[in-house]
Parts: C-alpha cells; sequence; structure tokens
C-alpha cells in the first residue's frame, strides 16, 4: 500500500505548511471565494476556463449521463450551488456538506433569497444553455431551492464525516475539491476517500472532481494550503476506496501564479463495487 501512494513532488511542496480548519474558520471568505473562482469574467480566461470544463462535465454526468436515484450526497467547500445545476431534477433529495460554518451560512442565505447573497444567476443560465433553454434559468433556481433538503457540517478524516448522524446509503456522491483541502498528506486523502464510500449504496457513483499539481490558493490577501495530487494518485485512491473508474476527462489550467500555482483539474465518474 505505501508503495501505491508514493508521490514524486518537489521538496518545496512537501514541506509546505498544512492550513489548519482553525485558519479556515477565522480567514476563509466564502462570498470573496466564489467572486474570484466562479464569476465569469471577459479578461480571465483562466477562471472562465475552470468554470467552463465543471459545468460542461457536471452537465455530462447527471444530465447527459443519466446519473439519477433518491439521494445525492455533495461534499464541497465555498457555499457553492453549481454541482446541483445539473443534478437538480435526477435526484428527489440533495444533502449539501460543507467544511466550515461560514460556508453553510452563505450557501443558506441564497436558499432564503436574502440580500447580499452570491449571485449565481449567470452560471445558472449558462447551465440552462448547455441544457437547451437559457430563458429557465429562475425555474432552475427553484428547482436547487426545492431538491435540497438538508446543509450540514462534515469531516471527511473522520470514519463517519457525517457525525453525530448517521444516514443511509446515498445514491450518489459529489466532491467537488474539498478532498484536496482537507486532506493533509496522500494517506489521509486515501482514508478520506474510503470513509466517503461508506455513504453510498454498492452501485451508486462517485462523481470527483479534484485539482491537480498544486499546493496553494489565495481567497483574498489569504493562503490556503491544497494537497499535491496527480491523476494517477486520484485513480489509485479511488479504486482502493472500493470504486470502479468508468470515465475520466482533464484538462490544462493556467493560472496567475499569484493566484495559485495548479495546472491541471480532472473529474472522475466511478460506481462503487
Amino acid at each position: 500500500m505505501t508503495d501505491k501512494m508514493t508521490v514524486k513532488i518537489p521538496s518545496t511542496i512537501m514541506t509546505a505548511a498544512f492550513t489548519e480548519k482553525d485558519f479556515y474558520v477565522q480567514h476563509f471568505d466564502p462570498k470573496e471565494y466564489l467572486e474570484m473562482y466562479f464569476t465569469f469574467h471577459p479578461e480571465k480566461e483562466e477562471i472562465n476556463a475552470l468554470i467552463d470544463f465543471i459545468l460542461k462535465n457536471l452537465h455530462k454526468a447527471f444530465h447527459s449521463g443519466g446519473i439519477k436515484g433518491d439521494t445525492l450526497i455533495h461534499f464541497g467547500i465555498g457555499s457553492a450551488i453549481y454541482p446541483f445545476l445539473s443534478a437538480c431534477e435526477s435526484f428527489r433529495e440533495i444533502i449539501s456538506t460543507d467544511y466550515t460554518d461560514q460556508n453553510l451560512e452563505e450557501l443558506q442565505r441564497w436558499l432564503r433569497k436574502e440580500p447580499g447573497a452570491f449571485d449565481w444567476s449567470p452560471i445558472v443560465k449558462y447551465v440552462c444553455e448547455l441544457e437547451g433553454d437559457r430563458e429557465k434559468w429562475v425555474q432552475k433556481e427553484e428547482t436547487v431551492r426545492k431538491a435540497i433538503k438538508r446543509v450540514l457540517q462534515c469531516d471527511l478524516t473522520q470514519p463517519n464525516p457525517l457525525a453525530p448522524l448517521s444516514l443511509p446509503p446515498a445514491d450518489c456522491l459529489l466532491s467537488t475539491f474539498l478532498l484536496g483541502v482537507a486532506c493533509k498528506d496522500l494517506l489521509t486523502y486515501h482514508f478520506a476517500l474510503k470513509n466517503l464510500s461508506f455513504l453510498v449504496k454498492p452501485g451508486g457513483h462517485l462523481v470527483l472532481f479534484a485539482l491537480l499539481e498544486e499546493s496553494f490558493y489565495m481567497v483574498g490577501q489569504h493562503r490556503f494550503s491544497f494537497l499535491y495530487l496527480n491523476q494517477k494518485s486520484v485513480e489509485e485512491a479511488v479504486k482502493e476506496a472500493g470504486f470502479d473508474i468508468e470515465w475520466v476527462e482533464g484538462t490544462k489550467l493556467n493560472f496567475p501564479s499569484a493566484l495559485s500555482d495548479v495546472k491541471r483539474e480532472c473529474v472522475l465518474v466511478a460506481r462503487k463495487r
């Protein structure tokens, strides 16, 4: 098992300090994160490319690929609703989880339509355009609001990431980048995926988005660590957690060095054995 999890990375990255959860609680601003990484902008091609890859592959997995069921559990960071735009009509119940309370609170503000909540309408319109009808975006937002039944905090490093709750196994787990944030090393990453595997039914799906060859990203003036991964190490961890990979797709990213040192992102769809 040790050989399987050996990843060759630069020594400067290996010694990078891991950002503990307390630092996230104190300094992670969910609104600033969303404005930096999930706002289309004509002069920010790298951000547009990130968003485009994510939304098209969520569409491929849930709308075109036909992944569906009763319950989907999402593990993410940043109080985002984009993971649900293509899945909301394929699942009776969506459970949204996040790393910190402030992210959950920001999501609740959008669910309650509170003034000052992040404006997701450009993202929603883009997904509706992928589905063939850009003008149904208001209906799409309401479908998402109705589908999200619970908003919970999670800890992927615990045997039950949703403790103290004990939920029935879901039909699908969707993970968007949280593993790279919450895991300090590759061993923890493997354990976290095994913890997640207990939350999905045999035959159920895992849809996993990962940022690759990255050690940090910025939110405002604050620097946060990210677990350095390559595609091979992600695939090995998924297989070891009890999943058979159905398809993988990746793309290069070219972020400004002051924002992040990420080089690639990938999406992986797998089925639990």
